[in-house]
């Protein structure tokens, strides 16, 4: 009879044991393919991600945003101009060498204007180099090792009671749990990044009509300044997800379980609000508003 009861007792450790490690395997094969993912969305430029919407998004400029750029041109040089005049003592100081300063800046403005695309993909080109660099740094130095982190968990699994193997599986299955959450999380902050510079390349050729002047220039140098924002965002998430991953990787090995498991979910929800706030770091830094 008690046979008995040690044979169920015992085929319901071996059934909790698998159920644990299986758990524990997901989880750690999410944190070791999180880095790569995430490094493969943010280290794609707006052409890249989807050509498509990169399409339709260029073809909207083309067709109704540059001509507004260029009544934005005319207006700002013909400012320009009647500043420049009236600047030299009502027109009594006049200087052949301003008309010239005026054309060149007249030849500037309009050159922006026409290659905004080639210059704003340049920008996101050098933020690529970056998060690759950066992901190839990351992924190399802190991925875990699953095998043999699940089975130190294990060898500390066989000492434990029926009651605290059950409690265990239910804390290893919202954790998990909470894992595809985050994991769901991240991926709207990728796409809510790349929807972002998308409207912001949409309407580039406005603010570079206005970079050549002193005073509407603020406009053009705040917009070149977001988008140097959004092209270091994305080094700034691979940091946070490499400091993610040290800091999960260190826990794993720990003794006590239950305080593994549970560091490992505050450490993924400090990951998801890290990751919502790089967009205001990343503008903080180049005092982008």
């Amino acid at each position: 009879m008690f046979d008995l009861f040690e044979k169920i007792e015992e085929a319901i450790r071996d059934l909790l044991t698998g159920f644990i490690s299986s758990n524990l395997t997901t989880m750690f094969t999410d944190v070791n393919e999180k880095t790569g993912t995430i490094a493969a969305e943010v280290g794609q430029t707006p052409q890249s991600w989807n050509s498509s919407v990169f399409s339709l998004i260029r073809s909207l400029s083309d067709s109704v945003i540059v001509p507004i750029a260029g009544m934005v041109i005319t207006f700002v040089l013909c400012y320009e101009l009647i500043t420049m005049i009236t600047e030299k003592n009502n027109m009594h100081d006049m200087d052949t060498w301003m008309f010239f300063k005026w054309f060149f800046k007249a030849f500037i403005a309009v050159y922006l204007v026409t290659n905004t695309f080639d210059i704003v993909m340049a920008v996101f080109d050098v933020g690529q180099s970056i998060v690759n660099s950066a992901a190839g740094v990351i992924s190399g130095s802190t991925a875990i090792d699953i095998s043999a982190t699940v089975s130190a968990m294990e060898t500390s699994m066989e000492s434990m009671e029926l009651g605290e193997l059950l409690q265990l599986a239910l804390e290893t299955m919202l954790v998990s749990l909470c894992m595809k959450i985050i994991s769901i999380l991240i991926t709207v902050i990728m796409y809510g990044r790349m929807i972002e510079i998308y409207l912001y390349v949409s309407v580039s050729p406005v603010p570079f009509a206005t970079l050549t002047n002193r005073e509407w220039g603020q406009v053009g140098n705040n917009y070149v300044r977001g988008l140097l924002a959004l092209g270091f965002q994305g080094f700034f998430i691979m940091v946070i997800v490499g400091l993610y991953c040290v800091l999960v990787n260190s826990m794993t090995i720990s003794s006590n379980i239950h305080s593994a498991l549970f560091s490992i979910a505050a450490y993924t929800v400090i990951l998801c609000f890290a990751l919502f706030k790089t967009g205001s770091i990343s503008k903080s830094i180049f005092n982008a508003h």
